[in-house]
């Protein structure tokens, strides 16, 4: 589950890169919502699938929704959209594991994840090393594409920082409130909420869909493969392991990124760019790793 999970979520930056020339960003987004919510209905009634009754999980999966396709989706293919590579895009997102992780750390699990335990309950001297390792080979990457083509701008930069923010803090809400729930009613509610968040910024947009072969194929995949299959995982993975350690996962994504990127779209990978990931990818391995209690 966790390797075929990695392949379809690199993917997710692919296919913002293939389709977003043919449509606007939040209009992409908001027909794939309506499409995947159609699937899950109809997945739900074949299988007979339960809706959560308690009304303060239908609360909590919207939050989580909106965070985690509103946000998260909505910051990252508009950067996309305005210039920004998929390897870079998928970099920068990637930093996820850290703040999770910093976040638990500093916090205790028993505030952030709803549980108590043996967990270290104090940022660890190795994690914020990772910290600065991570921060200092994005930064190697991101310095040398500032003004380069414009992929990295104050727009775009500032759209993948709330991306990374809303996936890290839809992962800890949903780790911390959600209850054991079917992931198809789940990701169903969660679209629901994020379709109403964006398509009010949808009709605002006055770029024409192009409907050909490549839009129809990316939007296939981003229903199909993407939310059916990369969002359903996602949830399994969150509820039955550790925040930290789901997340972990996350820092596989940028190198595999970048490598699609290269070969479907001769995207550079300059030794700055590998330098940078390899830096950055050490420095996440740090955090995410955990830290072994001293006995008393």
């Amino acid at each position: 589950m966790p390797a075929v999970f990695v392949l379809i979520w690199s993917t997710g930056f692919i296919v913002a890169k293939f389709g977003l020339p043919y449509a606007p960003p939040l209009t992409f987004l908001s027909i794939r919502y309506i499409l995947s919510i159609v699937c899950f209905v109809i997945w739900i009634r074949l299988v007979r699938a339960p809706w959560p009754r308690d009304q303060r999980q239908w609360l909590h999966l919207a939050v989580a929704g909106i965070l985690m396709h509103a946000g998260y989706l909505g910051g990252v293919w508009i950067a996309v959209k305005a210039g920004m590579g998929s390897g870079l895009a998928a970099l920068i997102v990637g930093l996820q594991p850290v703040l999770t992780a910093l976040w638990v750390s500093w916090m205790g699990p028993s505030n952030v994840l709803g549980r108590s335990g043996p967990e270290q309950t104090r940022v660890a001297p190795r994690q914020w090393a990772g910290l600065v390792l991570g921060l200092g080979g994005l930064l190697l990457v991101v310095a040398r594409k500032f003004g380069a083509g414009g992929e990295v701008t104050a727009l775009t930069f500032g759209c993948e920082v709330f991306a990374l923010l809303s996936i890290t803090a839809g992962t800890l809400y949903q780790k911390r409130f959600l209850q054991p729930t079917d992931v198809r009613s789940a990701n169903a509610i969660q679209l629901g909420a994020a379709l109403l968040v964006t398509l009010p910024f949808a009709l605002l947009e006055s770029e024409s869909i192009a409907w050909n072969p490549q839009f129809l194929g990316a939007m296939a995949w981003s229903v199909l493969a993407l939310t059916l299959g990369g969002s359903s995982l996602l949830y399994l993975l969150i509820q039955r392991g550790a925040a930290t350690s789901v997340t972990s996962l996350l820092y596989l994504v940028p190198p595999t990124t970048a490598v699609m990127a290269w070969l479907l779209f001769g995207e550079s990978i300059t030794f700055s760019t590998l330098l940078g990931t390899a830096i950055t990818a050490l420095g996440v391995s740090l955090v995410v790793r955990p830290v072994k209690l001293k006995s008393t």
